[in-house]
């Protein structure tokens, strides 16, 4: 096994030669049997260990056996404890989900601290299984069942070609010492249950399952690099990003035969679960939306819009004083006194200085506001009607800010000024208000 590790290494991970790497270990057979193949070849290795407190005192034992044997063979090692249950309940995650958060986090904080470049795990391919039945019983799409990466970013897996009966049989031939967890007799979680009943079923059908498995996953990751080829070219004719906003042209969508599978590629990353409810979008209503954690996928005419929900609470608000010459925030504003009337534009408004009152507010829309556009001769009109009469989506409604004298509407900035606040024959001040 030894030989054919090192040749997986050479051929593909070419880029680990004289690089500084951490071995991510449990105790356990496979990580133990990880660390004494690389305690033979020529790399630069320390240990890291995490302690996930959730077996009392055998969570100690492993922490202590690792602890000895990097001892024994003056190896570093880098040992981090953490209180996974309090974490998992905090944040309302399962205890298996906690753990995972907690390690990888741990992970990339000692690769910066210590300055080291990668982590290696010891994944094998009977894990990688066990992860695609987990996947396959949950109803996942096609990036499910591709596999456990050999690399993730700063994450390498050099032992996924290698079973556990090779892993077994090399600790065996080598005296490697190994800490058994005993949570893996129970059949408590899914993957020990698909572990120790189903597996085994599988490899009794077919002796060579692994292989075959692995053959199968090897279409399927190149069936996977195919549809991300075309997500991409299409994605090219169909959306258009302006800043963090992507816009979904659905004339183009529905051109394709089946639009609901890119839309599902496009969107999977934004943390998005409702595919029937994004799906019925395309043929929806104007305004309704679908929304996940951070992002909202928006139905306006014909477009979806995609668009980061918005931290800034609509009550929000943001006073400019008497003599402030320009904000910055959440709009750029210039504010200075002229002499003559330029051109207006929907970027720049004269008003009256001696009608306004400060401090100015600037403000997000609220149901109930309404304002006296300019050129209506004293006519007042909602804020909700004149943004229906402009036919604006509601993420540009959401996005408008109003600039307010005493409760009484100035500007609906960039789109009307009010007719109460604009320049007479008896003006005295001429207030230039500018957006930028």
């Amino acid at each position: 096994m030894l030989s054919k590790f090192q040749n997986h290494i050479a051929d593909r991970f070419p880029f680990l030669k004289e690089k500084k790497l951490f071995l991510a270990l449990s105790g356990g057979l496979d990580s133990m049997v990880l660390l004494h193949l690389m305690q033979q070849l020529p790399f630069e290795i320390a240990v890291l260990h995490c302690n996930f407190q959730l077996r009392g005192l055998e969570s100690f034992g492993d922490q202590n056996f690792i602890q000895t044997y990097c001892d024994d063979h003056n190896i570093s090692v880098f040992i981090t404890q953490f209180d996974t249950e309090s974490f998992a309940k905090d944040y309302k995650l399962s205890t298996q989900v906690a753990a995972r958060e907690l390690r990888y986090s741990c992970f990339y904080e000692l690769l910066e601290t210590k300055n080291f470049d990668y982590v290696l795990t010891a994944h094998h391919a009977d894990d990688n299984l066990e992860t695609f039945i987990i996947n396959l019983s949950r109803g996942t799409g096609l990036e499910g069942l591709v596999g456990i990466p050999e690399q993730n970013d700063r994450i390498v897996r050099p032992l996924l070609p290698f079973s556990r009966a090779e892993i077994l049989s090399y600790a065996q031939d080598n005296n490697v010492e190994w800490r058994e967890d005993s949570s893996n007799a129970s059949n408590k979680y899914l993957r020990n249950k698909i572990r120790h009943d189903l597996v085994p079923i599988l490899k009794e059908i077919n002796p060579n399952f692994l292989a075959a498995f692995e053959k199968t996953q090897s279409y399927l990751q190149q069936s996977q690099e195919m549809v991300e080829d075309a997500t991409i070219m299409v994605y090219q004719q169909v959306a258009k990003e302006v800043g963090d906003v992507i816009h979904f042209d659905l004339n183009q969508l529905k051109k394709l035969p089946n639009y609901q599978s890119y839309l599902y590629q496009w969107l999977n990353e934004f943390g998005f679960v409702a595919w029937s409810d994004i799906y019925d979008l395309v043929d929806g209503q104007s305004g309704k939306q679908v929304l996940s954690a951070e992002f909202r996928l928006l139905k306006n005419r014909d477009s979806l819009i995609l668009i980061p929900i918005s931290e800034m609470s609509e009550k929000e608000e943001f006073q400019i004083s008497e003599g402030d010459a320009q904000v910055n925030f959440p709009l750029k504003l210039r504010f200075g006194q002229v002499d003559d009337i330029t051109v207006e534009s929907n970027t720049v408004i004269f008003v009256d200085g001696e009608k306004i009152s400060y401090p100015l507010v600037l403000r997000r829309w609220k149901e109930g506001d309404f304002f006296h556009p300019l050129g209506m001769h004293g006519k007042s009109k909602k804020i909700s009607k004149f943004f229906k009469d402009e036919k604006l989506s509601l993420i540009e409604k959401e996005n408008t800010w109003l600039l307010c004298s005493n409760e009484q509407i100035v500007w609906v900035i960039g789109m009307r000024q009010d007719e109460r606040f604009k320049i007479e024959n008896s003006t005295n001040r001429i207030l230039k208000i500018e957006l930028q």
